[in-house]
């Protein structure tokens, strides 16, 4: 019986190393998953939502490195992905786009009441209002440092309030309120973490990004090289239009304080040395600008005649 056993054993191991094996040969989009605080019945949920698109594989760390080890003899990629096989991770297999794959994952999350010693994974908030709770338990709420009052019999919450803050260990006190209160502030399911995509990993959070998010990290970087190219007087694409345009102000500056002179300031130059042309060529440009003030003073007057005209239709009907 001991010997049937272990060989039984040992061919469900050989079955799982075959299967891990087998799921990466054949894909080469990989969610890594966290795992943690997700029961049997919300993954066989999970499996259904993902069936037809992807494939959920669960198992010890163990037997996956190992599988992932063997792999990595023929396919050197696969190094990248061991580091991340730690915790409670689940391996979620996919020809689909990632980010619709993860979106699936993340619709199947379940509501759970915070529990005395957990972390939070967010902040928690309870509502001003009526608790439905007696005032013999006003003392409950002093010890959370919570404002109440009694209305019509029950306790009432003045204002909204944090109770907990993300990252913080869950008290027993708090447990207790959350639980009276009737409000299960945390909800848990796979979590997304990392992805690897034919050799290439990184952070599910990447998802998130736009092409507007995209297009402004490229501009900034091309910003910070233009001015370290600049720094440093290296030229590279997007700092030698800046040197030739900073040469050109060089060469402009010397021409306007010398005798030489160079096509492209010609007349800037000729005006500048003639201070009667300076002042009526000022003199014009002044004129302009109070032309175009004016029309646009006349183009408001003009509305309000309209306006007082249409007033004036309106109030001769009456008599």
């Amino acid at each position: 019986m001991e010997s049937g056993g272990r060989a039984a054993k040992f061919a469900k191991k050989a079955a799982y190393y075959d299967k891990v094996v087998a799921l990466f040969q054949e894909y080469s989009k990989v969610i890594l998953v966290d795992a943690d605080n997700v029961g049997s019945s919300q993954m066989q949920q999970i499996r259904i939502a993902l069936r037809g698109k992807a494939t959920l594989l669960m198992g010890k760390n163990t037997m996956i490195r190992r599988a992932l080890r063997a792999i990595a003899e023929e396919d050197e990629k696969i190094e990248r992905i061991l580091p991340l096989i730690v915790g409670n991770v689940g391996l979620v297999f996919t020809h689909e786009e990632p980010a619709e794959i993860r979106a699936l994952i993340g619709a199947n999350r379940v509501g759970a009441p915070a529990k005395a010693g957990a972390i939070a994974p967010c902040d928690v908030d309870v509502p001003a209002g009526p608790t439905g709770m007696e005032p013999g338990l006003t003392a409950f709420f002093q010890a959370l440092n919570i404002a109440t009052k009694i209305a019509r019999g029950q306790i009432e919450i003045v204002a909204d309030i944090k109770l907990i803050t993300k990252g913080d260990k869950v008290s027993a006190s708090e447990a207790v309120l959350l639980q009276k209160l009737g409000i299960k502030p945390f909800s848990y399911g796979l979590e997304a973490k990392t992805i690897y995509d034919d050799g290439v990993v990184y952070d599910a959070a990447v998802l998130d990004l736009t092409s507007e998010d995209i297009g402004a990290m490229l501009a900034n970087a091309a910003k910070d090289i233009g001015a370290i190219s600049l720094a440093i007087d290296y030229p590279t694409v997007v700092s030698v239009p800046h040197s030739i345009l900073n040469g050109f102000k060089n060469v402009m500056f010397v021409s306007l304080g010398s005798e030489y002179t160079i096509k492209e300031i010609a007349e800037l130059k000729a005006l500048l040395d003639d201070p009667e042309a300076l002042a009526a060529a000022q003199a014009a440009a002044a004129a302009s600008g109070d032309a175009a003030d004016a029309a646009a003073a006349a183009a408001d007057d003009s509305g309000n005649d309209d306006s007082s005209s249409e007033m004036s239709g309106m109030f001769d009907m009456f008599g």
